[in-house]
């Protein structure tokens, strides 16, 4: 019993103070090799991270994302989701669980982007989160929306910008019990196919701000590898990345320095 007590204070301590509450947190193996940096990124896993990015998306698009926080399974964060392009826009719906049976989160999400121009791109995203906590703490749920702008300047470089919950949704009761909200503003230069740099600010309520930078380089057309670096907390992060076909494969870890290794893995897979 003293174990499982134990572990339910490590993953709230974790999950408040490393990762931040209401489950906001970025998604996808690219991203986390490239220190978590995402909100001008346009790819898949736009569909967590901003969803603006998402208006770029040409094909049916599904994928499922594993991260295991400092190898320990109780603090496992599983993501999957889908996106479609539509006439007038894409849609996208997702759906995340992290933790184990006494405590955990989850998050659905229910999205729409669409490009204003060729350049430049508006997403929103409806979200339901909800905590379960064992013993009295109970289960409670909340509603609460995101919204991402992207724009791409030119051939180079893109600007990303990105709002999770600005209403500081309530999640109980209990001591007026609120999700955070969340900003993050950011910027993305390709030098060329093969070379990108990204880097972005994060601001959430009652936290320091967050930087974060990542570089990808392009090996060959099928092979990529990645790494990056973050601050608050401070983490290092490294991976890679392998298209078969229509398949991508992404495979990545980052390290904290006191808490050590999360390893995460990603599959997409493009219907064309």
């Amino acid at each position: 019993m003293y174990k499982y007590r134990l572990l339910l204070v490590l993953c709230i301590f974790i999950t408040t103070e490393v990762f931040g509450a209401g489950d906001n947190v970025p998604e996808g193996a690219r991203s986390a090799a490239m220190g978590g940096a995402s909100v001008a990124l346009a790819d898949f896993w736009s569909l967590q991270n901003n969803q603006a990015g998402m208006a770029w998306q040409q094909h049916l698009t599904a994928g499922a994302y594993y991260e295991n926080r400092f190898l320990v399974k109780e603090l496992s964060l599983k993501s999957a989701g889908a996106v479609l392009p539509v006439r007038y826009g894409v849609f996208g719906l997702k759906v995340s669980h992290f933790g184990y049976e006494q405590f955990n989160e989850s998050k659905f999400g229910l999205a729409y982007a669409r490009k204003l121009s060729e350049r430049f791109a508006v997403g929103v995203q409806l979200d339901y989160l909800h905590t379960a906590v064992g013993g009295d703490y109970g289960s409670h749920g909340a509603i609460t929306f995101e919204i991402g702008l992207l724009a791409r300047i030119d051939d180079h470089l893109s600007l990303g910008a990105h709002v999770y919950n600005p209403i500081s949704a309530q999640m109980a009761d209990y001591a007026d019990e609120r999700i955070p909200a969340a900003f993050r503003l950011g910027a993305a230069y390709a030098f060329d196919e093969n070379l990108t740099i990204t880097a972005e600010a994060e601001k959430q309520s009652d936290f320091d701000v967050s930087i974060k930078m990542g570089i990808e380089y392009r090996l060959i057309p099928q092979l990529c590898v990645r790494g990056g670096i973050a601050t608050d907390p401070a983490l290092y992060s490294f991976g890679f990345g392998v298209l078969l076909g229509n398949l991508q494969i992404d495979i990545s870890s980052s390290i904290h320095q006191v808490l050590g290794y999360s390893p995460q893995v990603g599959l997409i897979y493009h219907f064309k």
